[in-house]
Formats: C-alpha cells, sequence, structure tokens
C-alpha cells in the first residue's frame, strides 16, 4: 500500500468467508504432504539414500521459518496481506516443484539434486512462513471476536483436508510410480494450489482508499527496530517462549508413538499406523469441540480461549502420564483409548493456541501485527523442527541409562508431560498478566 492511504473498511467476514480464507490452508498443506511425506518415502526407499537427508531437508524447512518476524514486517510495511499471501504461495509452489525435479535429479547426479533440493526446501519454507504468517494476520483482522474459535479450527481442519485429499489423489496418479510421474503431479499440484490461494483472497482485502494522517506522519522504521519493539512488549515475548515450550512438548511425542507402540505393545507397523489414525481423528474431534463451544462461548472469546488452552495443556500432560503408566502394564492396558484422548487434547490445545494468535496479534503497537504474529510463527516452526529430534535424541538417551524400553519411553512421555504443565501454568500467568494490562493493550504509533 502507497503510504499515506488506507484501506476502505469492510464488513466483518461471514461463515463463507472463513472457509474462503481457509482454502489457502489447504492449498498450502497440500503441497507441505507432499514434499515432506511423498519426497521423504521416494528419497529413502526407491532411491535408497540415507534417511538423514530427507530428515536434514524437513528440519531445514522448519528452521528457515525463523524468518517469519522479518516476513511479518514486509507485509506491515505494505499495509496489505494479500500480496504477500499470494507471493508467499507463488514461492511455496516453487519450491514443491523444485523438490521433484530435485529427487529426479539425484538418480543421475546426487550432487546437484541435493543442492536443488536444499534451495527448493528453504523456499518451501520462506513460502509456508510468508503466506501463513499474513494469512492469520488477515483472520485476525477480518473475523469478529466471537468467531475466532471457529475460525482458527477451521483453519486448521482444512489444511488437514489438503492432506488428506491431496494424499489419496496424488496417490491414485502416482501409481504405476515413475520419477517422471512425480515431477508432473507435483507441479500439477503446486499450480492448482497457487489457482486456488488467488482465487481465495481476491478482493477479501478491500483496496487502498483515502489518505490516512496518522499513517503518513510516521516514517517506516527498520526491521531491527521495529522487532525490538515488539520483543520488548512483555505479552508478546511472554507469549512466544509460551508458544515454543508448549509446541516443543506438542511436536516431540510425533516420532517416537509408533516405536514405543512395536517396542513394548508388540504391534505390527499396520498395527501402529492405524493407530497413528486414530490419534489423528481425535485431535480432529479436539479441534472442532473448540471450534463450535468456543464460537458458542463468543461473548467470552479471551477467557474461553485461556480456558482451552489451559484445559489442553493439562489434558495432554495426563495422556501423557497414561502411557508411560501403560508402558509398565503392558499389553494389558488400553492404549488405544489413551492414544485418542491424547489426540483429543492435543487437538484443544493446539486450535486454541492458535486462536490466541489470533486474538492476541493486535494487543501491543500499531502496525507491528505482522512482526508480532511472524514472532510466534517463528517459535512454533523452530519448536516443531526441534521437537521431533529432541524426542527421539531423549528416547535413546534414556535407554542408556534405564533397564527396559518401556521405563525409558516412560520417562520421555513423563518429561513431555512436564512440558504441559509447564506451559499450562505460562498460559494462566499470561492471562493474568493480559487482565491486569487490559487498559493500555495499544500502544500508539509514535511511543518508545
Amino acid at each position: 500500500m502507497i503510504p499515506g492511504t488506507s484501506l476502505r473498511p469492510l464488513p466483518p467476514l461471514g461463515w463463507l468467508g472463513i472457509v474462503r480464507l481457509a482454502l489457502v490452508q489447504t492449498a498450502l498443506g497440500a503441497i507441505v504432504v507432499l514434499t515432506t511425506s511423498t519426497m521423504n518415502r521416494v528419497m529413502v526407499v526407491e532411491l535408497v539414500l540415507p534417511a538423514m537427508l530427507p530428515g536434514f531437508l524437513v528440519a531445514m524447512h522448519h528452521i528457515i521459518q525463523i524468518s517469519r518476524p522479518r516476513l511479518g514486517y514486509g507485509s506491515d510495511v505494505g499495509g496489505r496481506r494479500t500480496p504477500w499471501i499470494i507471493g508467499g504461495m507463488a514461492v511455496l509452489a516453487a519450491g514443491g516443484a523444485g523438490s521433484a525435479v530435485a529427487t529426479a535429479l539425484m538418480v543421475t547426479s546426487p550432487v546437484l539434486g541435493t543442492v536443488v533440493a536444499i534451495v527448493a526446501f528453504l523456499a518451501i519454507g520462506l513460502g509456508v512462513g510468508a503466506c501463513g504468517t499474513s494469512l492469520l494476520v488477515l483472520l485476525a483482522k477480518r473475523v469478529p471476536a466471537q468467531r475466532r474459535p471457529a475460525a482458527a479450527t477451521i483453519c486448521w481442519v482444512m489444511m488437514i483436508i489438503g492432506f488428506i485429499v491431496t494424499a489419496q489423489t496424488a496417490g491414485h496418479f502416482l501409481d504405476p510410480f515413475s520419477l517422471g510421474r512425480l515431477v508432473a503431479v507435483t507441479c500439477t499440484v503446486s499450480a492448482i494450489a497457487m489457482v486456488v490461494t488467488v482465487l481465495a483472497v481476491w478482493g477479501v482485502e478491500g483496496r487502498a482508499t483515502a489518505p490516512a494522517p496518522a499513517a503518513s506522519d510516521e516514517p517506516a522504521v527498520p526491521f531491527a527496530v521495529a522487532f525490538r519493539q515488539v520483543w520488548d512488549e512483555p505479552a508478546a515475548r511472554g507469549f512466544a517462549v509460551f508458544v515454543f515450550v508448549s509446541m516443543l512438548a506438542y511436536s516431540a511425542q510425533d516420532l517416537i508413538l509408533e516405536p514405543f507402540a512395536g517396542t513394548v505393545f508388540g504391534m505390527t507397523p499396520g498395527e501402529s499406523t492405524k493407530m497413528a489414525g486414530i490419534q489423528n481423528a481425535g485431535v480432529l474431534l479436539g479441534m472442532i469441540l473448540v471450534g463450535v463451544i468456543g464460537t458458542l462461548t463468543g461473548g467470552r472469546s479471551q477467557n474461553a480461549l485461556r480456558a482451552w488452552t489451559v484445559g489442553g495443556c493439562i489434558a495432554s500432560a495426563a495422556a501423557l502420564t497414561a502411557l508411560a503408566v501403560g508402558g509398565s502394564v503392558g499389553p494389558g492396558w488400553p492404549l488405544l483409548p489413551t492414544v485418542f484422548a491424547l489426540g483429543v487434547s492435543n487437538g484443544v490445545f493446539a486450535v486454541a493456541a492458535i486462536g490466541s494468535m489470533m486474538e492476541r496479534v493486535g494487543a501491543g503497537r500499531e502496525s507491528r501485527e505482522g512482526v508480532r504474529m511472524g514472532l510466534w510463527g517463528a517459535a512454533q516452526a523452530v519448536a516443531f523442527g526441534l521437537g521431533g529430534f529432541i524426542g527421539t535424541a531423549a528416547a535413546d538417551a534414556a535407554r542408556v541409562f534405564f533397564e527396559t524400553p518401556a521405563t525409558a519411553y516412560g520417562a520421555v512421555f513423563v518429561a513431555e508431560g512436564l512440558l504441559f504443565l509447564v506451559s499450562a501454568l505460562m498460559a494462566l500467568r499470561l492471562g493474568a498478566d493480559r487482565l491486569q494490562g487490559a487498559g493500555s493493550r495499544a500502544v500508539p504509533a509514535g511511543a518508545r
């Protein structure tokens, strides 16, 4: 947006408008699932490459998202989120197509293929960061407070739908498998995602109209200054730490749950995969509960989101403790109901945390929403990137100190549960701090 202009005020988004914007998450999920799941399998199984390679590439796509505050700052300076959503999806789509080309290149030129893959996965991370950060800010601005819990739920569910639909459809067209088919299918999915994104956001944000004196009176500050301004806000900084700790606990279980089921409960690969499906069904149920009940209590959205966040953390800690106990009991323990309960608890916590981001993004210095959301998104991405590695490393280390695998896994689950309890205490503290500072939510644009 040209300095000194503002956007024409638009009415709050209705349900169809929320679903329309959430289609961007579906498009995002469609590309991500191909690059982080399908490419992983092809590199390890079909190309017989070390599993460390796709693991490194996927970790890179998370870590590069530490740039989210800078990407959010760009949308703050421009005053519009739509170009960053579309531009981010374009970078993501290019990265998705590039990852397939890189995988094909690895057959004839492993070094060149690896270099192209590194560039592609960095583009994937940057695209997800730019698109996802600005999308959440736009939703927070256009969605009324009483609908934000449901909006957060819809976004997550639509992303999961993108995972499921793409996995099933792409899987159909990938057989009989060839690297040429892999490139063609990935490029097609990326192109469709790009078109869906453009149609989903077109005209939603409005157009620049009359001059805005406040905006013209304050020159744009450098990113380092803008970031320091946000970091100096106790609420924004505290919430970033909460997001990191809680998402670390959330993601640390991902790569050890199925090995735990196989080692301790004797499940076959097929059985543990079905168990993972049961957990994901629980996650979806937890998200839907927050969306439906949170909307019905929309007049108390801040309190409701805080309650869901704290409750989800405590319930996740309880479910992880139950898994630790179940490992000691053995095959007689009701493992599947416990895993389902963990999924529900995780779903409640995760979508409530995203809803809290949308609720809090406008609390603080004006025109810093993108930096603020970027800070929290970066904390989440880095936690996800580290969580899987830390969880598996902790499980390996625990097996050195404990005699049985069940005890080793149990110790890790208990540690993750303690992280969730710490997160619950942090969420309560953040809620109390917010109430104490409610009289001065917004910092004037010229204040330091």
